[in-house]
């Protein structure tokens, strides 16, 4: 899924660049969806294309080009998922990390450094490590939930056309509307310069943040967790493996056996039961509640979105939960 041509009418030469490094066509083969999209589930099989880390990223970047014009921010941005996983956050669960997600974060400084075509890229602009490795010094780039950023909009407007739930051009509607505002702490902050499209907005996050913590997804994630860790103490696989690419794991997953009727039973999945011999697991609830430009923030003006964002905090993640 990639809607780098709503986001930039053209791709920079340092962003081609920088892309094209072997580190980041990894992700290519690292999904959005953090292996969900090998079940059977009817949610993930209604998805319309492939999303991969890459996608995102390179959608991150064009965004906060975008919206900045400054080649710091915008390979910050690009490089913030170089160092995700196979499954990306299942490895996080895996971890022990299912409520923040960010167990497998500290790789990036390394990958970023240790590749010869980014360092190339890099000198070219005048650029060292410490100016792109952390997008978090980038409030565009990244900010703290529920506010709207690069990472958060790119993902956001991804999964919605992806899952169907609105068009590309009702994404592009959305995309005009937005202009690099001031947070209350003063902070640039992207937000809304039109409340018709901050509803539309802020409402389809919150359908996606529902699919983000569904049964199937809480499920798949953490049945998944489960399988690599045990794969991992069986042999079958190496922690090195979960940072190749998610075509190369399976394959070496399935050479065992064993390991291969597990993956074929995790592929299998399509319904969850209510079972008290089933697995609790809880994630992190994701929602968006963007400024509106002279008007505060959507939960301030739209007290049917606040109750709602309410409603969502509120659900209960304790039911024990199984597979068929």
């Amino acid at each position: 899924m990639r809607l780098w041509d709503i986001y930039s009418p053209s791709l920079p030469d340092f962003v081609a660049a920088a892309m094209d490094a072997p580190e980041m066509r990894r992700l290519e083969h690292v999904g959005m969806n953090c292996g969900c999209e090998y079940t059977s589930f009817p949610l993930f099989q209604q998805l319309r294309e492939p999303y991969s880390r890459f996608d995102h990223s390179v959608g991150v970047a064009l965004l906060i080009w975008r919206f900045t014009g400054d080649a710091r921010q915008t390979l910050a941005g690009l490089f913030h998922d170089i160092a995700t996983p196979c499954f990306a956050h299942v490895v996080d669960f895996m971890l022990g990390d299912s409520m923040k997600q960010e167990a497998t974060e500290d790789g990036t400084r390394p990958a970023i450094e240790g590749s010869k075509a980014i360092q190339a890229v890099l000198r070219g602009l005048g650029l060292a490590t410490d100016d792109v490795a952390d997008y978090h010094l980038y409030p565009v780039a990244d900010n703290d939930s529920p506010r709207l950023s690069a990472d958060r909009l790119e993902y956001t407007l991804g999964n919605l056309v992806n899952y169907g739930l609105i068009s590309r051009d009702r994404a592009a509607w959305m995309l005009d509307a937005l202009a690099v505002l001031r947070g209350e702490d003063g902070r640039p902050e992207l937000g809304f310069a039109r409340l018709d499209a901050a509803l539309a907005f802020a409402r389809g996050a919150l359908d996606t943040g529902r699919i983000y913590v569904s049964e199937p997804d809480r499920f798949s994630m953490q049945t998944l967790a489960v399988l690599l860790m045990e794969a991992l103490r069986a042999g079958a696989i190496d922690m090195a493996d979960l940072w190749r690419d998610e075509p190369f794991l399976i394959a070496k997953l399935c050479r065992n056996g064993a390991f291969e009727q597990k993956w074929a039973r995790y592929c299998r999945y399509s319904r969850i039961v209510h079972d008290p011999g089933g697995i609790v697991v809880r994630a992190k609830k994701r929602y968006i509640d963007p400024l509106v430009r002279g008007m505060g923030r959507v939960s301030q003006i739209d007290p049917a979105f606040d109750r709602a964002v309410s409603a969502f905090l509120q659900e209960s993640q304790q039911t024990p939960l199984a597979g068929l």
